[in-house]
């Protein structure tokens, strides 16, 4: 994943509740289990007047010219929510969206968001008001926007900081796994019987 500290960028504006996964990437949008391909398919029930032939509807947020290229996405309440699909986040990341800035997630969006480089912020939504159509300097080493403080755990900070995935954040304790592994080889050695070492 690609590691973020700071992003100044436009904000385009999508201010509406309970946008759910289903509505950021349709099923029938997913055509491969893999983490590309589905930049298209974003928001396909919006962008498109037909999602055959890809006709877009020019009043669509992402479809104006001065958001079709945004990097950050404003929104209302309960954003992801639906189905867990985390093919939402990969068409939201392949788009080029690197953060989305709403009232609140559905949780396991929110997770996703973080495992897949996409930082989601929570903010009342009369600041988001303020930033929406305009540009704006996302921080996340101060936990800012704007100047507007937000809360973010301590790990997932650092995982989206760092480019970490839940596998490489797990790595980072590898000597103490190691450590840990060895000393109960050590306690318990019928356990590790034809184990491999």
């Amino acid at each position: 994943m690609t590691p973020f500290t700071s992003l100044t960028a436009m904000v385009a504006p999508l201010i509406r509740d309970n946008i759910d996964t289903d509505i950021i990437i349709p099923s029938r949008e997913m055509r491969s289990t893999g983490k590309t391909g589905l930049a298209d398919g974003l928001f396909a029930p919006w962008r498109y007047y037909d999602a055959k032939t890809r006709n877009e509807n020019p009043d669509f947020v992402l479809n104006q010219p001065e958001y079709r290229d945004a990097k950050i996405l404003a929104s209302g309440a309960n954003f992801g929510c639906g189905s867990s699909r985390e093919h939402a986040v990969w068409a939201l990341a392949e788009y080029g969206i690197r953060c989305v800035i709403a009232e609140s997630f559905a949780p396991i969006f929110y997770s996703n968001c973080i495992r897949n480089g996409v930082v989601p912020i929570s903010l009342p939504r009369t600041f988001i008001g303020t930033i929406a159509g305009g540009n704006a300097t996302v921080d996340l080493t101060a936990q800012a926007v704007n100047g507007r403080q937000f809360e973010i755990g301590k790990e997932e900070k650092t995982m989206l900081i760092e480019g970490l995935d839940a596998i490489d954040l797990t790595l980072k304790h590898a000597h103490a796994i190691t450590a840990w592994q060895a000393a109960d080889r050590a306690k318990r050695p019928w356990i590790y019987f034809g184990a491999t070492a």
